[in-house]
């Protein structure tokens, strides 16, 4: 084997049937799958876009596990012709490295995200939330609850009408 993903076949295919499979688009070929949720607007309050889903674990590295699955099939089934599985894999390499870049660049900013807006709504700096972050043991919605609990939140959506003209009815 050349490579060992983390995750089996079988769980692989359970991630895949959450979301929504993609036809071939020329401009960015190597992605298989999308997520079929919206995410939510920035102005939604942070609680809100957690339980959404919008800082869950990136699809991408999947994508790619699947792709070393299908690299080691073909290493086993051309193991005998080492320049033969090199010529015929480049595709499927060239697709895992891509589908690591976006997963590496889609966590990066899921991540300062995240940092800035518990900076913002619990006016707290980036350490003391890493330290946090470090220290707690548990989910990403139980752990804003948890800073909630331990540090007052300031920044609070206004639930008032908008000044101006009213809508038409």
């Amino acid at each position: 084997m050349v490579y060992q993903p983390s995750l089996s076949k079988d769980q692989l295919k359970l991630k895949f049937f959450k979301l929504r499979k993609l036809k071939y688009n020329r401009f960015r070929w190597w992605r298989m799958y999308d997520d079929p949720k919206e995410k939510l607007h920035p102005k939604n309050s942070l609680r809100d876009r957690i339980a959404n889903g919008d800082f869950d674990y990136s699809h991408y590295s999947y994508q790619a596990m699947w792709c070393e699955y299908e690299m080691n099939d073909m290493h086993d089934q051309l193991k005998d012709d080492p320049s033969r599985y090199v010529e015929e894999s480049t595709m499927l390499r060239n697709r895992r490295k891509r589908l690591l870049e976006d997963f590496e660049k889609e966590e990066n900013e899921k991540l300062t995200t995240l940092f800035h807006e518990f900076e913002k709504n619990f006016k707290i700096t980036r350490e003391k939330v890493e330290g946090e972050m470090i220290e707690f043991d548990g989910s990403l919605l139980h752990f804003y609850y948890h800073i909630e609990d331990k540090y007052k939140r300031y920044n609070i959506p206004t639930l008032h009408k908008k000044r101006g003209r009213p809508a038409k009815n």
